[in-house]
């Protein structure tokens, strides 16, 4: 049998902790004198001292402390509380860090320094939907790993996606306070907030930062540095030469789905291609291979999951599609937003 004193110096746990946890019935002595109440302890009880020191530390409430005790003789089950324990203190610690960075967001001056951009959730989801499509996923090419955000002087919140070989943008009607901003977000600070996305939103954004605020949920992340190409530039659909054609989104995925195609490789990645056309009559067609070799002038030629993806981007009923010729973009106009196509050659 040990001391109190001993147990003490053994354990690393005050005297006075040893007897408030007497008094808790965490560590109840093995033996107390009736006459002095002096405090003895059973060798087993050290390791049970040890435990409850450490678990003090770490902030275990002492119920919880308790339970360790009791479960000593099941390490597993110990085991099991400490697990639930570090996940209790790694989210407080991550609600600490969201209050803390809030909190540094109210002591920046916001209005000389960053960009605050307020929407409803729904009209924010839509547009990044027209645009995810066309997000680039190689690592080879960070700058474009991302959506674009960027506001003017209109308040409009336009978004934009590319992979280099199709380009999507949308917009969004939103209450801009501070200056434009430009910037590029990382897709995964994208797929983050896409499912939260409820009620109303705030963006706060600046060139070093990027906070989304939604039905009482914060999502931080930072900007891509590496610059994203002038998509306004690449926006070339004003042509004298371009037809437009308004076609049914679903009648022309079922069309697609149906029509003879031909496979194309670039850069090692074999694709199916659809080959489109204006008759004489004005009407949108599909053209099969041998058309497309006959008359390459005639018709304009592209990626036909890339074309499919476009037509569901551009949302529910017609589309315009714009044709000028077999090397210009094909463009998609949907409700949603819009985007270009490059054209593959023959």
């Amino acid at each position: 049998m040990r001391g109190i004193g001993e147990v003490s110096r053994a354990s690393g746990l005050g005297v006075s902790a040893l007897r408030f946890y007497d008094r808790a019935g965490v560590l109840v002595p093995a033996e107390v004198d009736p006459v002095t109440g002096y405090r003895r302890y059973g060798e087993e009880q050290i390791l049970a001292a040890r435990l409850v020191a450490g678990l003090r530390r770490v902030g275990m409430p002492v119920a919880d402390i308790g339970r360790a005790v009791a479960e000593l003789a099941d390490p597993r089950a110990v085991r099991k509380l400490l697990d639930e324990h570090l996940r209790r203190l790694e989210d407080g610690l991550a609600d600490a860090r969201r209050e803390l960075s809030r909190l540094h967001h109210l002591l920046d001056d916001e209005e000389n320094t960053m960009t605050r951009i307020s929407l409803p959730a729904a009209a924010l989801a839509a547009a990044l939907d027209a645009v995810r499509f066309a997000a680039c996923a190689d690592p080879a090419l960070p700058m474009i790993n991302s959506i674009l955000l960027e506001t003017g002087a209109d308040g409009v919140l336009t978004v934009a996606a590319t992979d280099r070989f199709r380009l999507a943008v949308a917009e969004a009607a939103a209450t801009v306070a501070g200056p434009p901003v430009r910037v590029a977000a990382p897709l995964p600070f994208i797929d983050e907030l896409r499912p939260l996305l409820t009620g109303d939103v705030t963006l706060i954004l600046d060139d070093a930062s990027l906070v989304a605020e939604t039905a009482g949920r914060r999502v931080e992340g930072r900007p891509i540095e590496a610059g994203w190409p002038d998509h306004r530039r690449l926006v070339t659909l004003d042509s004298p030469g371009a037809r437009r054609v308004t076609v049914d989104g679903s009648e022309l995925r079922s069309v697609l789905r149906a029509a003879t195609t031909v496979t194309h490789e670039h850069e090692g990645t074999r694709f199916e291609v659809a080959i489109l056309t204006i008759d004489p009559a004005g009407e949108l067609r599909t053209a099969d291979p041998d058309a497309w070799a006959a008359d390459a002038d005639a018709h304009v030629a592209v990626n036909r999951e890339f074309l499919l993806q476009a037509l569901d981007a551009g949302g529910p009923g017609q589309l315009v599609l714009e044709l000028d010729g077999p090397i210009k973009p094909l463009a998609v106009r949907g409700t949603a937003g819009f985007s270009i196509l490059m054209p593959v050659r023959h």
